[in-house]
């Protein structure tokens, strides 16, 4: 499969990938991760948002010199699309993050543990999904409208679905076929996923969240990996941008964690990008949207929804003050 991925750049990307895991994992797990504030949450945002822009300006500089202007402008929009997309796509997993730690009632002291983990699977995973979505575009095409019939049932379906209620998470199949399958203890452990007693290892329900975190990350993986595939079929690049997207994802759990309720509008937003991605690819071979394009559509629905938030809360509010 072709792609601007030359030994250097992915050498660079796994030195940058390393170190942003070092310190996002590592410095900000020894002090716990219930110490996070949402102004720390924050200013850790802008740090991962920063690098990622600067991996772009230093993609584009190295492509403008080694394969010329026109290929380095492409890629590195390419990038930012995907980047932009990836990030929007997160905040929907965290929502459900948040879902699953209130409906277990995790503290936040509990929560550090499952969040590393959490992140070091989703970049496992998505990589795998990557490759294999690469390989198999680049064996069989006509995969694409595939992809882009899903995004865009997808998106129809994300903005008539009803909003889900942490009370139902106890009674959906799956975890109820964990529960029957796991020997489990009824209390959270501290940090531990599994404990022995009485000489047999118990699963404790901290394990059972774990499960149920990397499966939601699977599931949403399911949509913006294809959605970046409409950008570009490149491996380098829809790597990057997914993962540059995920290593922020501690960082924005902690700055959405106290106003999650305050984004009720984005999933209308986040449909309309699924449906806007899935049109791209079912008619690429009738016109191509240039990249450029996609990009500020993409941007402009985004900032259009934050936009529509704001007014739909300032309303909230006055009604409420009533």
């Amino acid at each position: 499969m072709h792609s601007v991925g030359s030994p250097l750049l992915w050498g660079i990307f796994a030195v940058v990938v390393i170190a942003m895991l070092a310190v996002d994992l590592l410095l900000q797990g020894r002090r716990g991760a219930h110490t996070m504030t949402m102004k720390q949450a924050a200013t850790w945002s802008i740090v991962w948002v920063s690098l990622s822009l600067l991996f772009a300006a230093t993609l584009w500089w190295y492509l403008s010199g080694t394969a010329g202007r026109e290929v380095a402008n492409a890629q590195a929009l390419a990038f930012l699309t995907g980047y932009i997309i990836e990030k929007a796509l997160a905040v929907d997993n965290v929502f459900v993050w948040l879902m699953l730690f209130g409906y277990f009632a995790v503290p936040p002291a509990l929560q550090r543990r499952v969040l590393i983990y959490g992140v070091l699977g989703a970049i496992v995973l998505r990589t795998l999904m990557i490759f294999t979505g690469s390989w198999l575009i680049s064996q069989f095409e006509w995969l694409l409208y595939i992809f882009g019939a899903f995004l865009l049932f997808t998106g129809v379906k994300m903005a008539l679905a009803k909003e889900d209620s942490t009370t139902g998470i106890g009674d959906k199949p799956l975890v109820r076929w964990l529960r029957g399958h796991l020997r489990m203890t009824d209390k959270i452990e501290n940090e531990r996923f599994f404990v022995r007693k009485n000489g047999l290892l118990f699963a404790t329900p901290l394990l059972l969240v774990l499960i149920l975190v990397e499966l939601s990350d699977v599931i949403f993986a399911v949509d913006s990996i294809p959605a970046i595939f409409a950008v570009t079929t490149d491996p380098f690049i829809v790597l990057t941008s997914n993962l540059f997207a995920i290593l922020g994802l501690r960082a924005m759990y902690f700055l959405l964690s106290g106003v999650a309720e305050r984004f009720s509008m984005l999933k209308y937003g986040l449909s309309v990008i699924l449906v806007f991605i899935g049109v791209k690819m079912l008619i690429v071979d009738i016109y191509h949207i240039p990249i450029a394009i996609s990009l500020g559509v993409v941007a402009g629905i985004l900032t259009l929804t934050l936009m529509i938030n704001v007014w739909v809360n300032k309303r909230n509010d006055r009604i409420n003050a009533r």
